[in-house]
């Protein structure tokens, strides 16, 4: 029985509540670097901190009248602390709050996501030994290539997976920022040294020229790692749907018990998950584009990003922690039929043996152009008659006056495609562990 997955963890970092908690974290911070330099007493600074706190229908009730979150937030907690509340965002504009607690949910966020990754690369490289020598036949453009193994498809993805989850790493340094620096990043109205010591409380950077925002070029960049991220998801995704296919049955994505395709065919088995991943990919992959329209703002800052923001970064995230799980599911649970490999490499009339053939009558003398043509011409009758490629070649005096039937035995033995499989495991996987 394959787990079903859980959101909870990740959902309940973009409640907004939790929001909220992360605001109050940073303006609490602010005011300990005040106390810090002596600007706020030390007593004020207690009762602000065991007082402060918030009211989530209390801040939408006030918002609906001022129609500034942050305003509406600042009010509610000036509420539960009293008069020493005058000491609450001193200096500070409503995105040195906003923007460095965002950047905390998305350090936040991206330590779950890197915790799936890491589960992922385990799934893919079991799978990838389970099947290493489990042979099947390699396409392009869907048609038949040569021989490959099914356990490289999963080494495949493996290294894929593993350049994902550096560039999500990179993506979590470069949104690792805070900013306090005042309503234009002049610091006017208050000193550096306090957003040193907040970034260095909450474990940021400073960010080191500002405007009124955090830059979001980081952003976008982070958001371009999970679109590529999604990528890959889509792309392990598409290869099941194909092997899944009738025609083809080499991979299938787990069917459970109970389970139903078709309200109307009864024998349908769908790969269902493989394509609401699909779908899904496209939705992380818009959500980046939007985030790399909203680096271009006007002058020190406007807030149109900021609408967009508040939908495509946890809509993102959730999504990834979704899919990653879903597909992780999928590879786990997945049902492959290596007697349809067989099958299927069988299908094509041994065919894509003709490079073999090409090169060994060049070996004997022939220009590539004679060896192409001959090979190519007993290729095309094999698919048009049906019949085996080798039979036609050992009919064939232009080809056996330069090969025998041994040598032509041997260019059909599968074993010469697999034969550096072990080097391409060693290099995938030993190098990196």
């Amino acid at each position: 029985m394959i787990e079903r997955y859980s959101l909870k963890k990740m959902a309940s970092l973009w409640e907004i509540k939790n929001k909220y908690q992360k605001w109050l974290d940073v303006e609490i911070a602010v005011c300990e670097a005040w106390a810090e330099l002596g600007e706020i007493p030390l007593d004020i600074l207690k009762v602000i901190k065991e007082k402060a706190n918030f009211d989530v229908a209390r801040i939408d009730e006030i918002e609906a009248t001022v129609k500034h979150d942050v305003i509406a937030f600042l009010t509610s907690v000036a509420e539960s602390i009293g008069p020493e509340s005058r000491y609450v965002h001193k200096g500070l504009t409503s995105s040195d709050v906003t923007d460095t607690a965002l950047c905390l949910l998305m350090v936040e966020a991206m330590d779950i996501i890197l915790d799936d990754m890491n589960m992922l690369k385990k799934t893919l490289k079991e799978q990838a030994l389970k099947y290493k020598n489990t042979p099947c036949i390699g396409r392009s453009h869907g048609v038949h290539a040569e021989p490959m193994t099914f356990g490289l498809k999963f080494a495949l993805w493996y290294k894929e997976a593993e350049r994902n989850m550096e560039r999500l790493k990179r993506a979590q340094e470069t949104i690792k920022i805070g900013k306090i620096s005042g309503a234009v990043g002049t610091f006017s109205n208050i000193p550096p040294e306090i957003e040193e010591k907040v970034c260095t409380k909450l474990g940021l950077h400073p960010e080191p020229v500002a405007t009124q925002i955090i830059q979001r070029d980081r952003h976008a960049e982070l958001m371009t790692a999970l679109a590529l991220t999604a990528t890959m998801i889509e792309r392990i995704s598409i290869e099941i749907r194909h092997l899944q296919r009738t025609e083809v049955r080499e991979a299938e994505e787990p069917f459970t018990a109970g389970q139903k395709g078709s309200s109307a065919m009864p024998h349908k088995r769908n790969p269902v998950g493989c394509e609401n991943l699909s779908g899904l990919a496209r939705l992380v992959r818009t959500n980046a584009l939007t985030a790399l329209e909203d680096v271009a703002l006007w002058h020190e800052r406007d807030i149109s990003h900021s609408s967009v923001e508040r939908i495509i970064i946890p809509d993102s995230f959730i999504l990834i922690d979704y899919m990653l799980n879903r597909l992780n599911n999928i590879l786990r649970g997945l049902h492959v039929y290596p007697d349809n490999m067989i099958k299927n490499l069988d299908s094509s009339y041994g065919l894509f043996n003709s490079q073999r053939v090409l090169l060994a009558l060049t070996h004997k003398g022939l220009t590539r152009e004679e060896a192409y043509q001959v090979v190519q011409k007993n290729a095309m009758e094999s698919w048009q008659q049906g019949i085996h490629f080798k039979t036609l070649l050992l009919k064939d005096s232009d080809v056996m006056k330069y090969l025998t039937s041994d040598e032509m035995e041997e260019l059909f033995n599968i074993d010469f495609y697999l034969r550096h499989i072990d080097f391409i495991f060693k290099r995938a996987f030993d190098e990196t562990e």
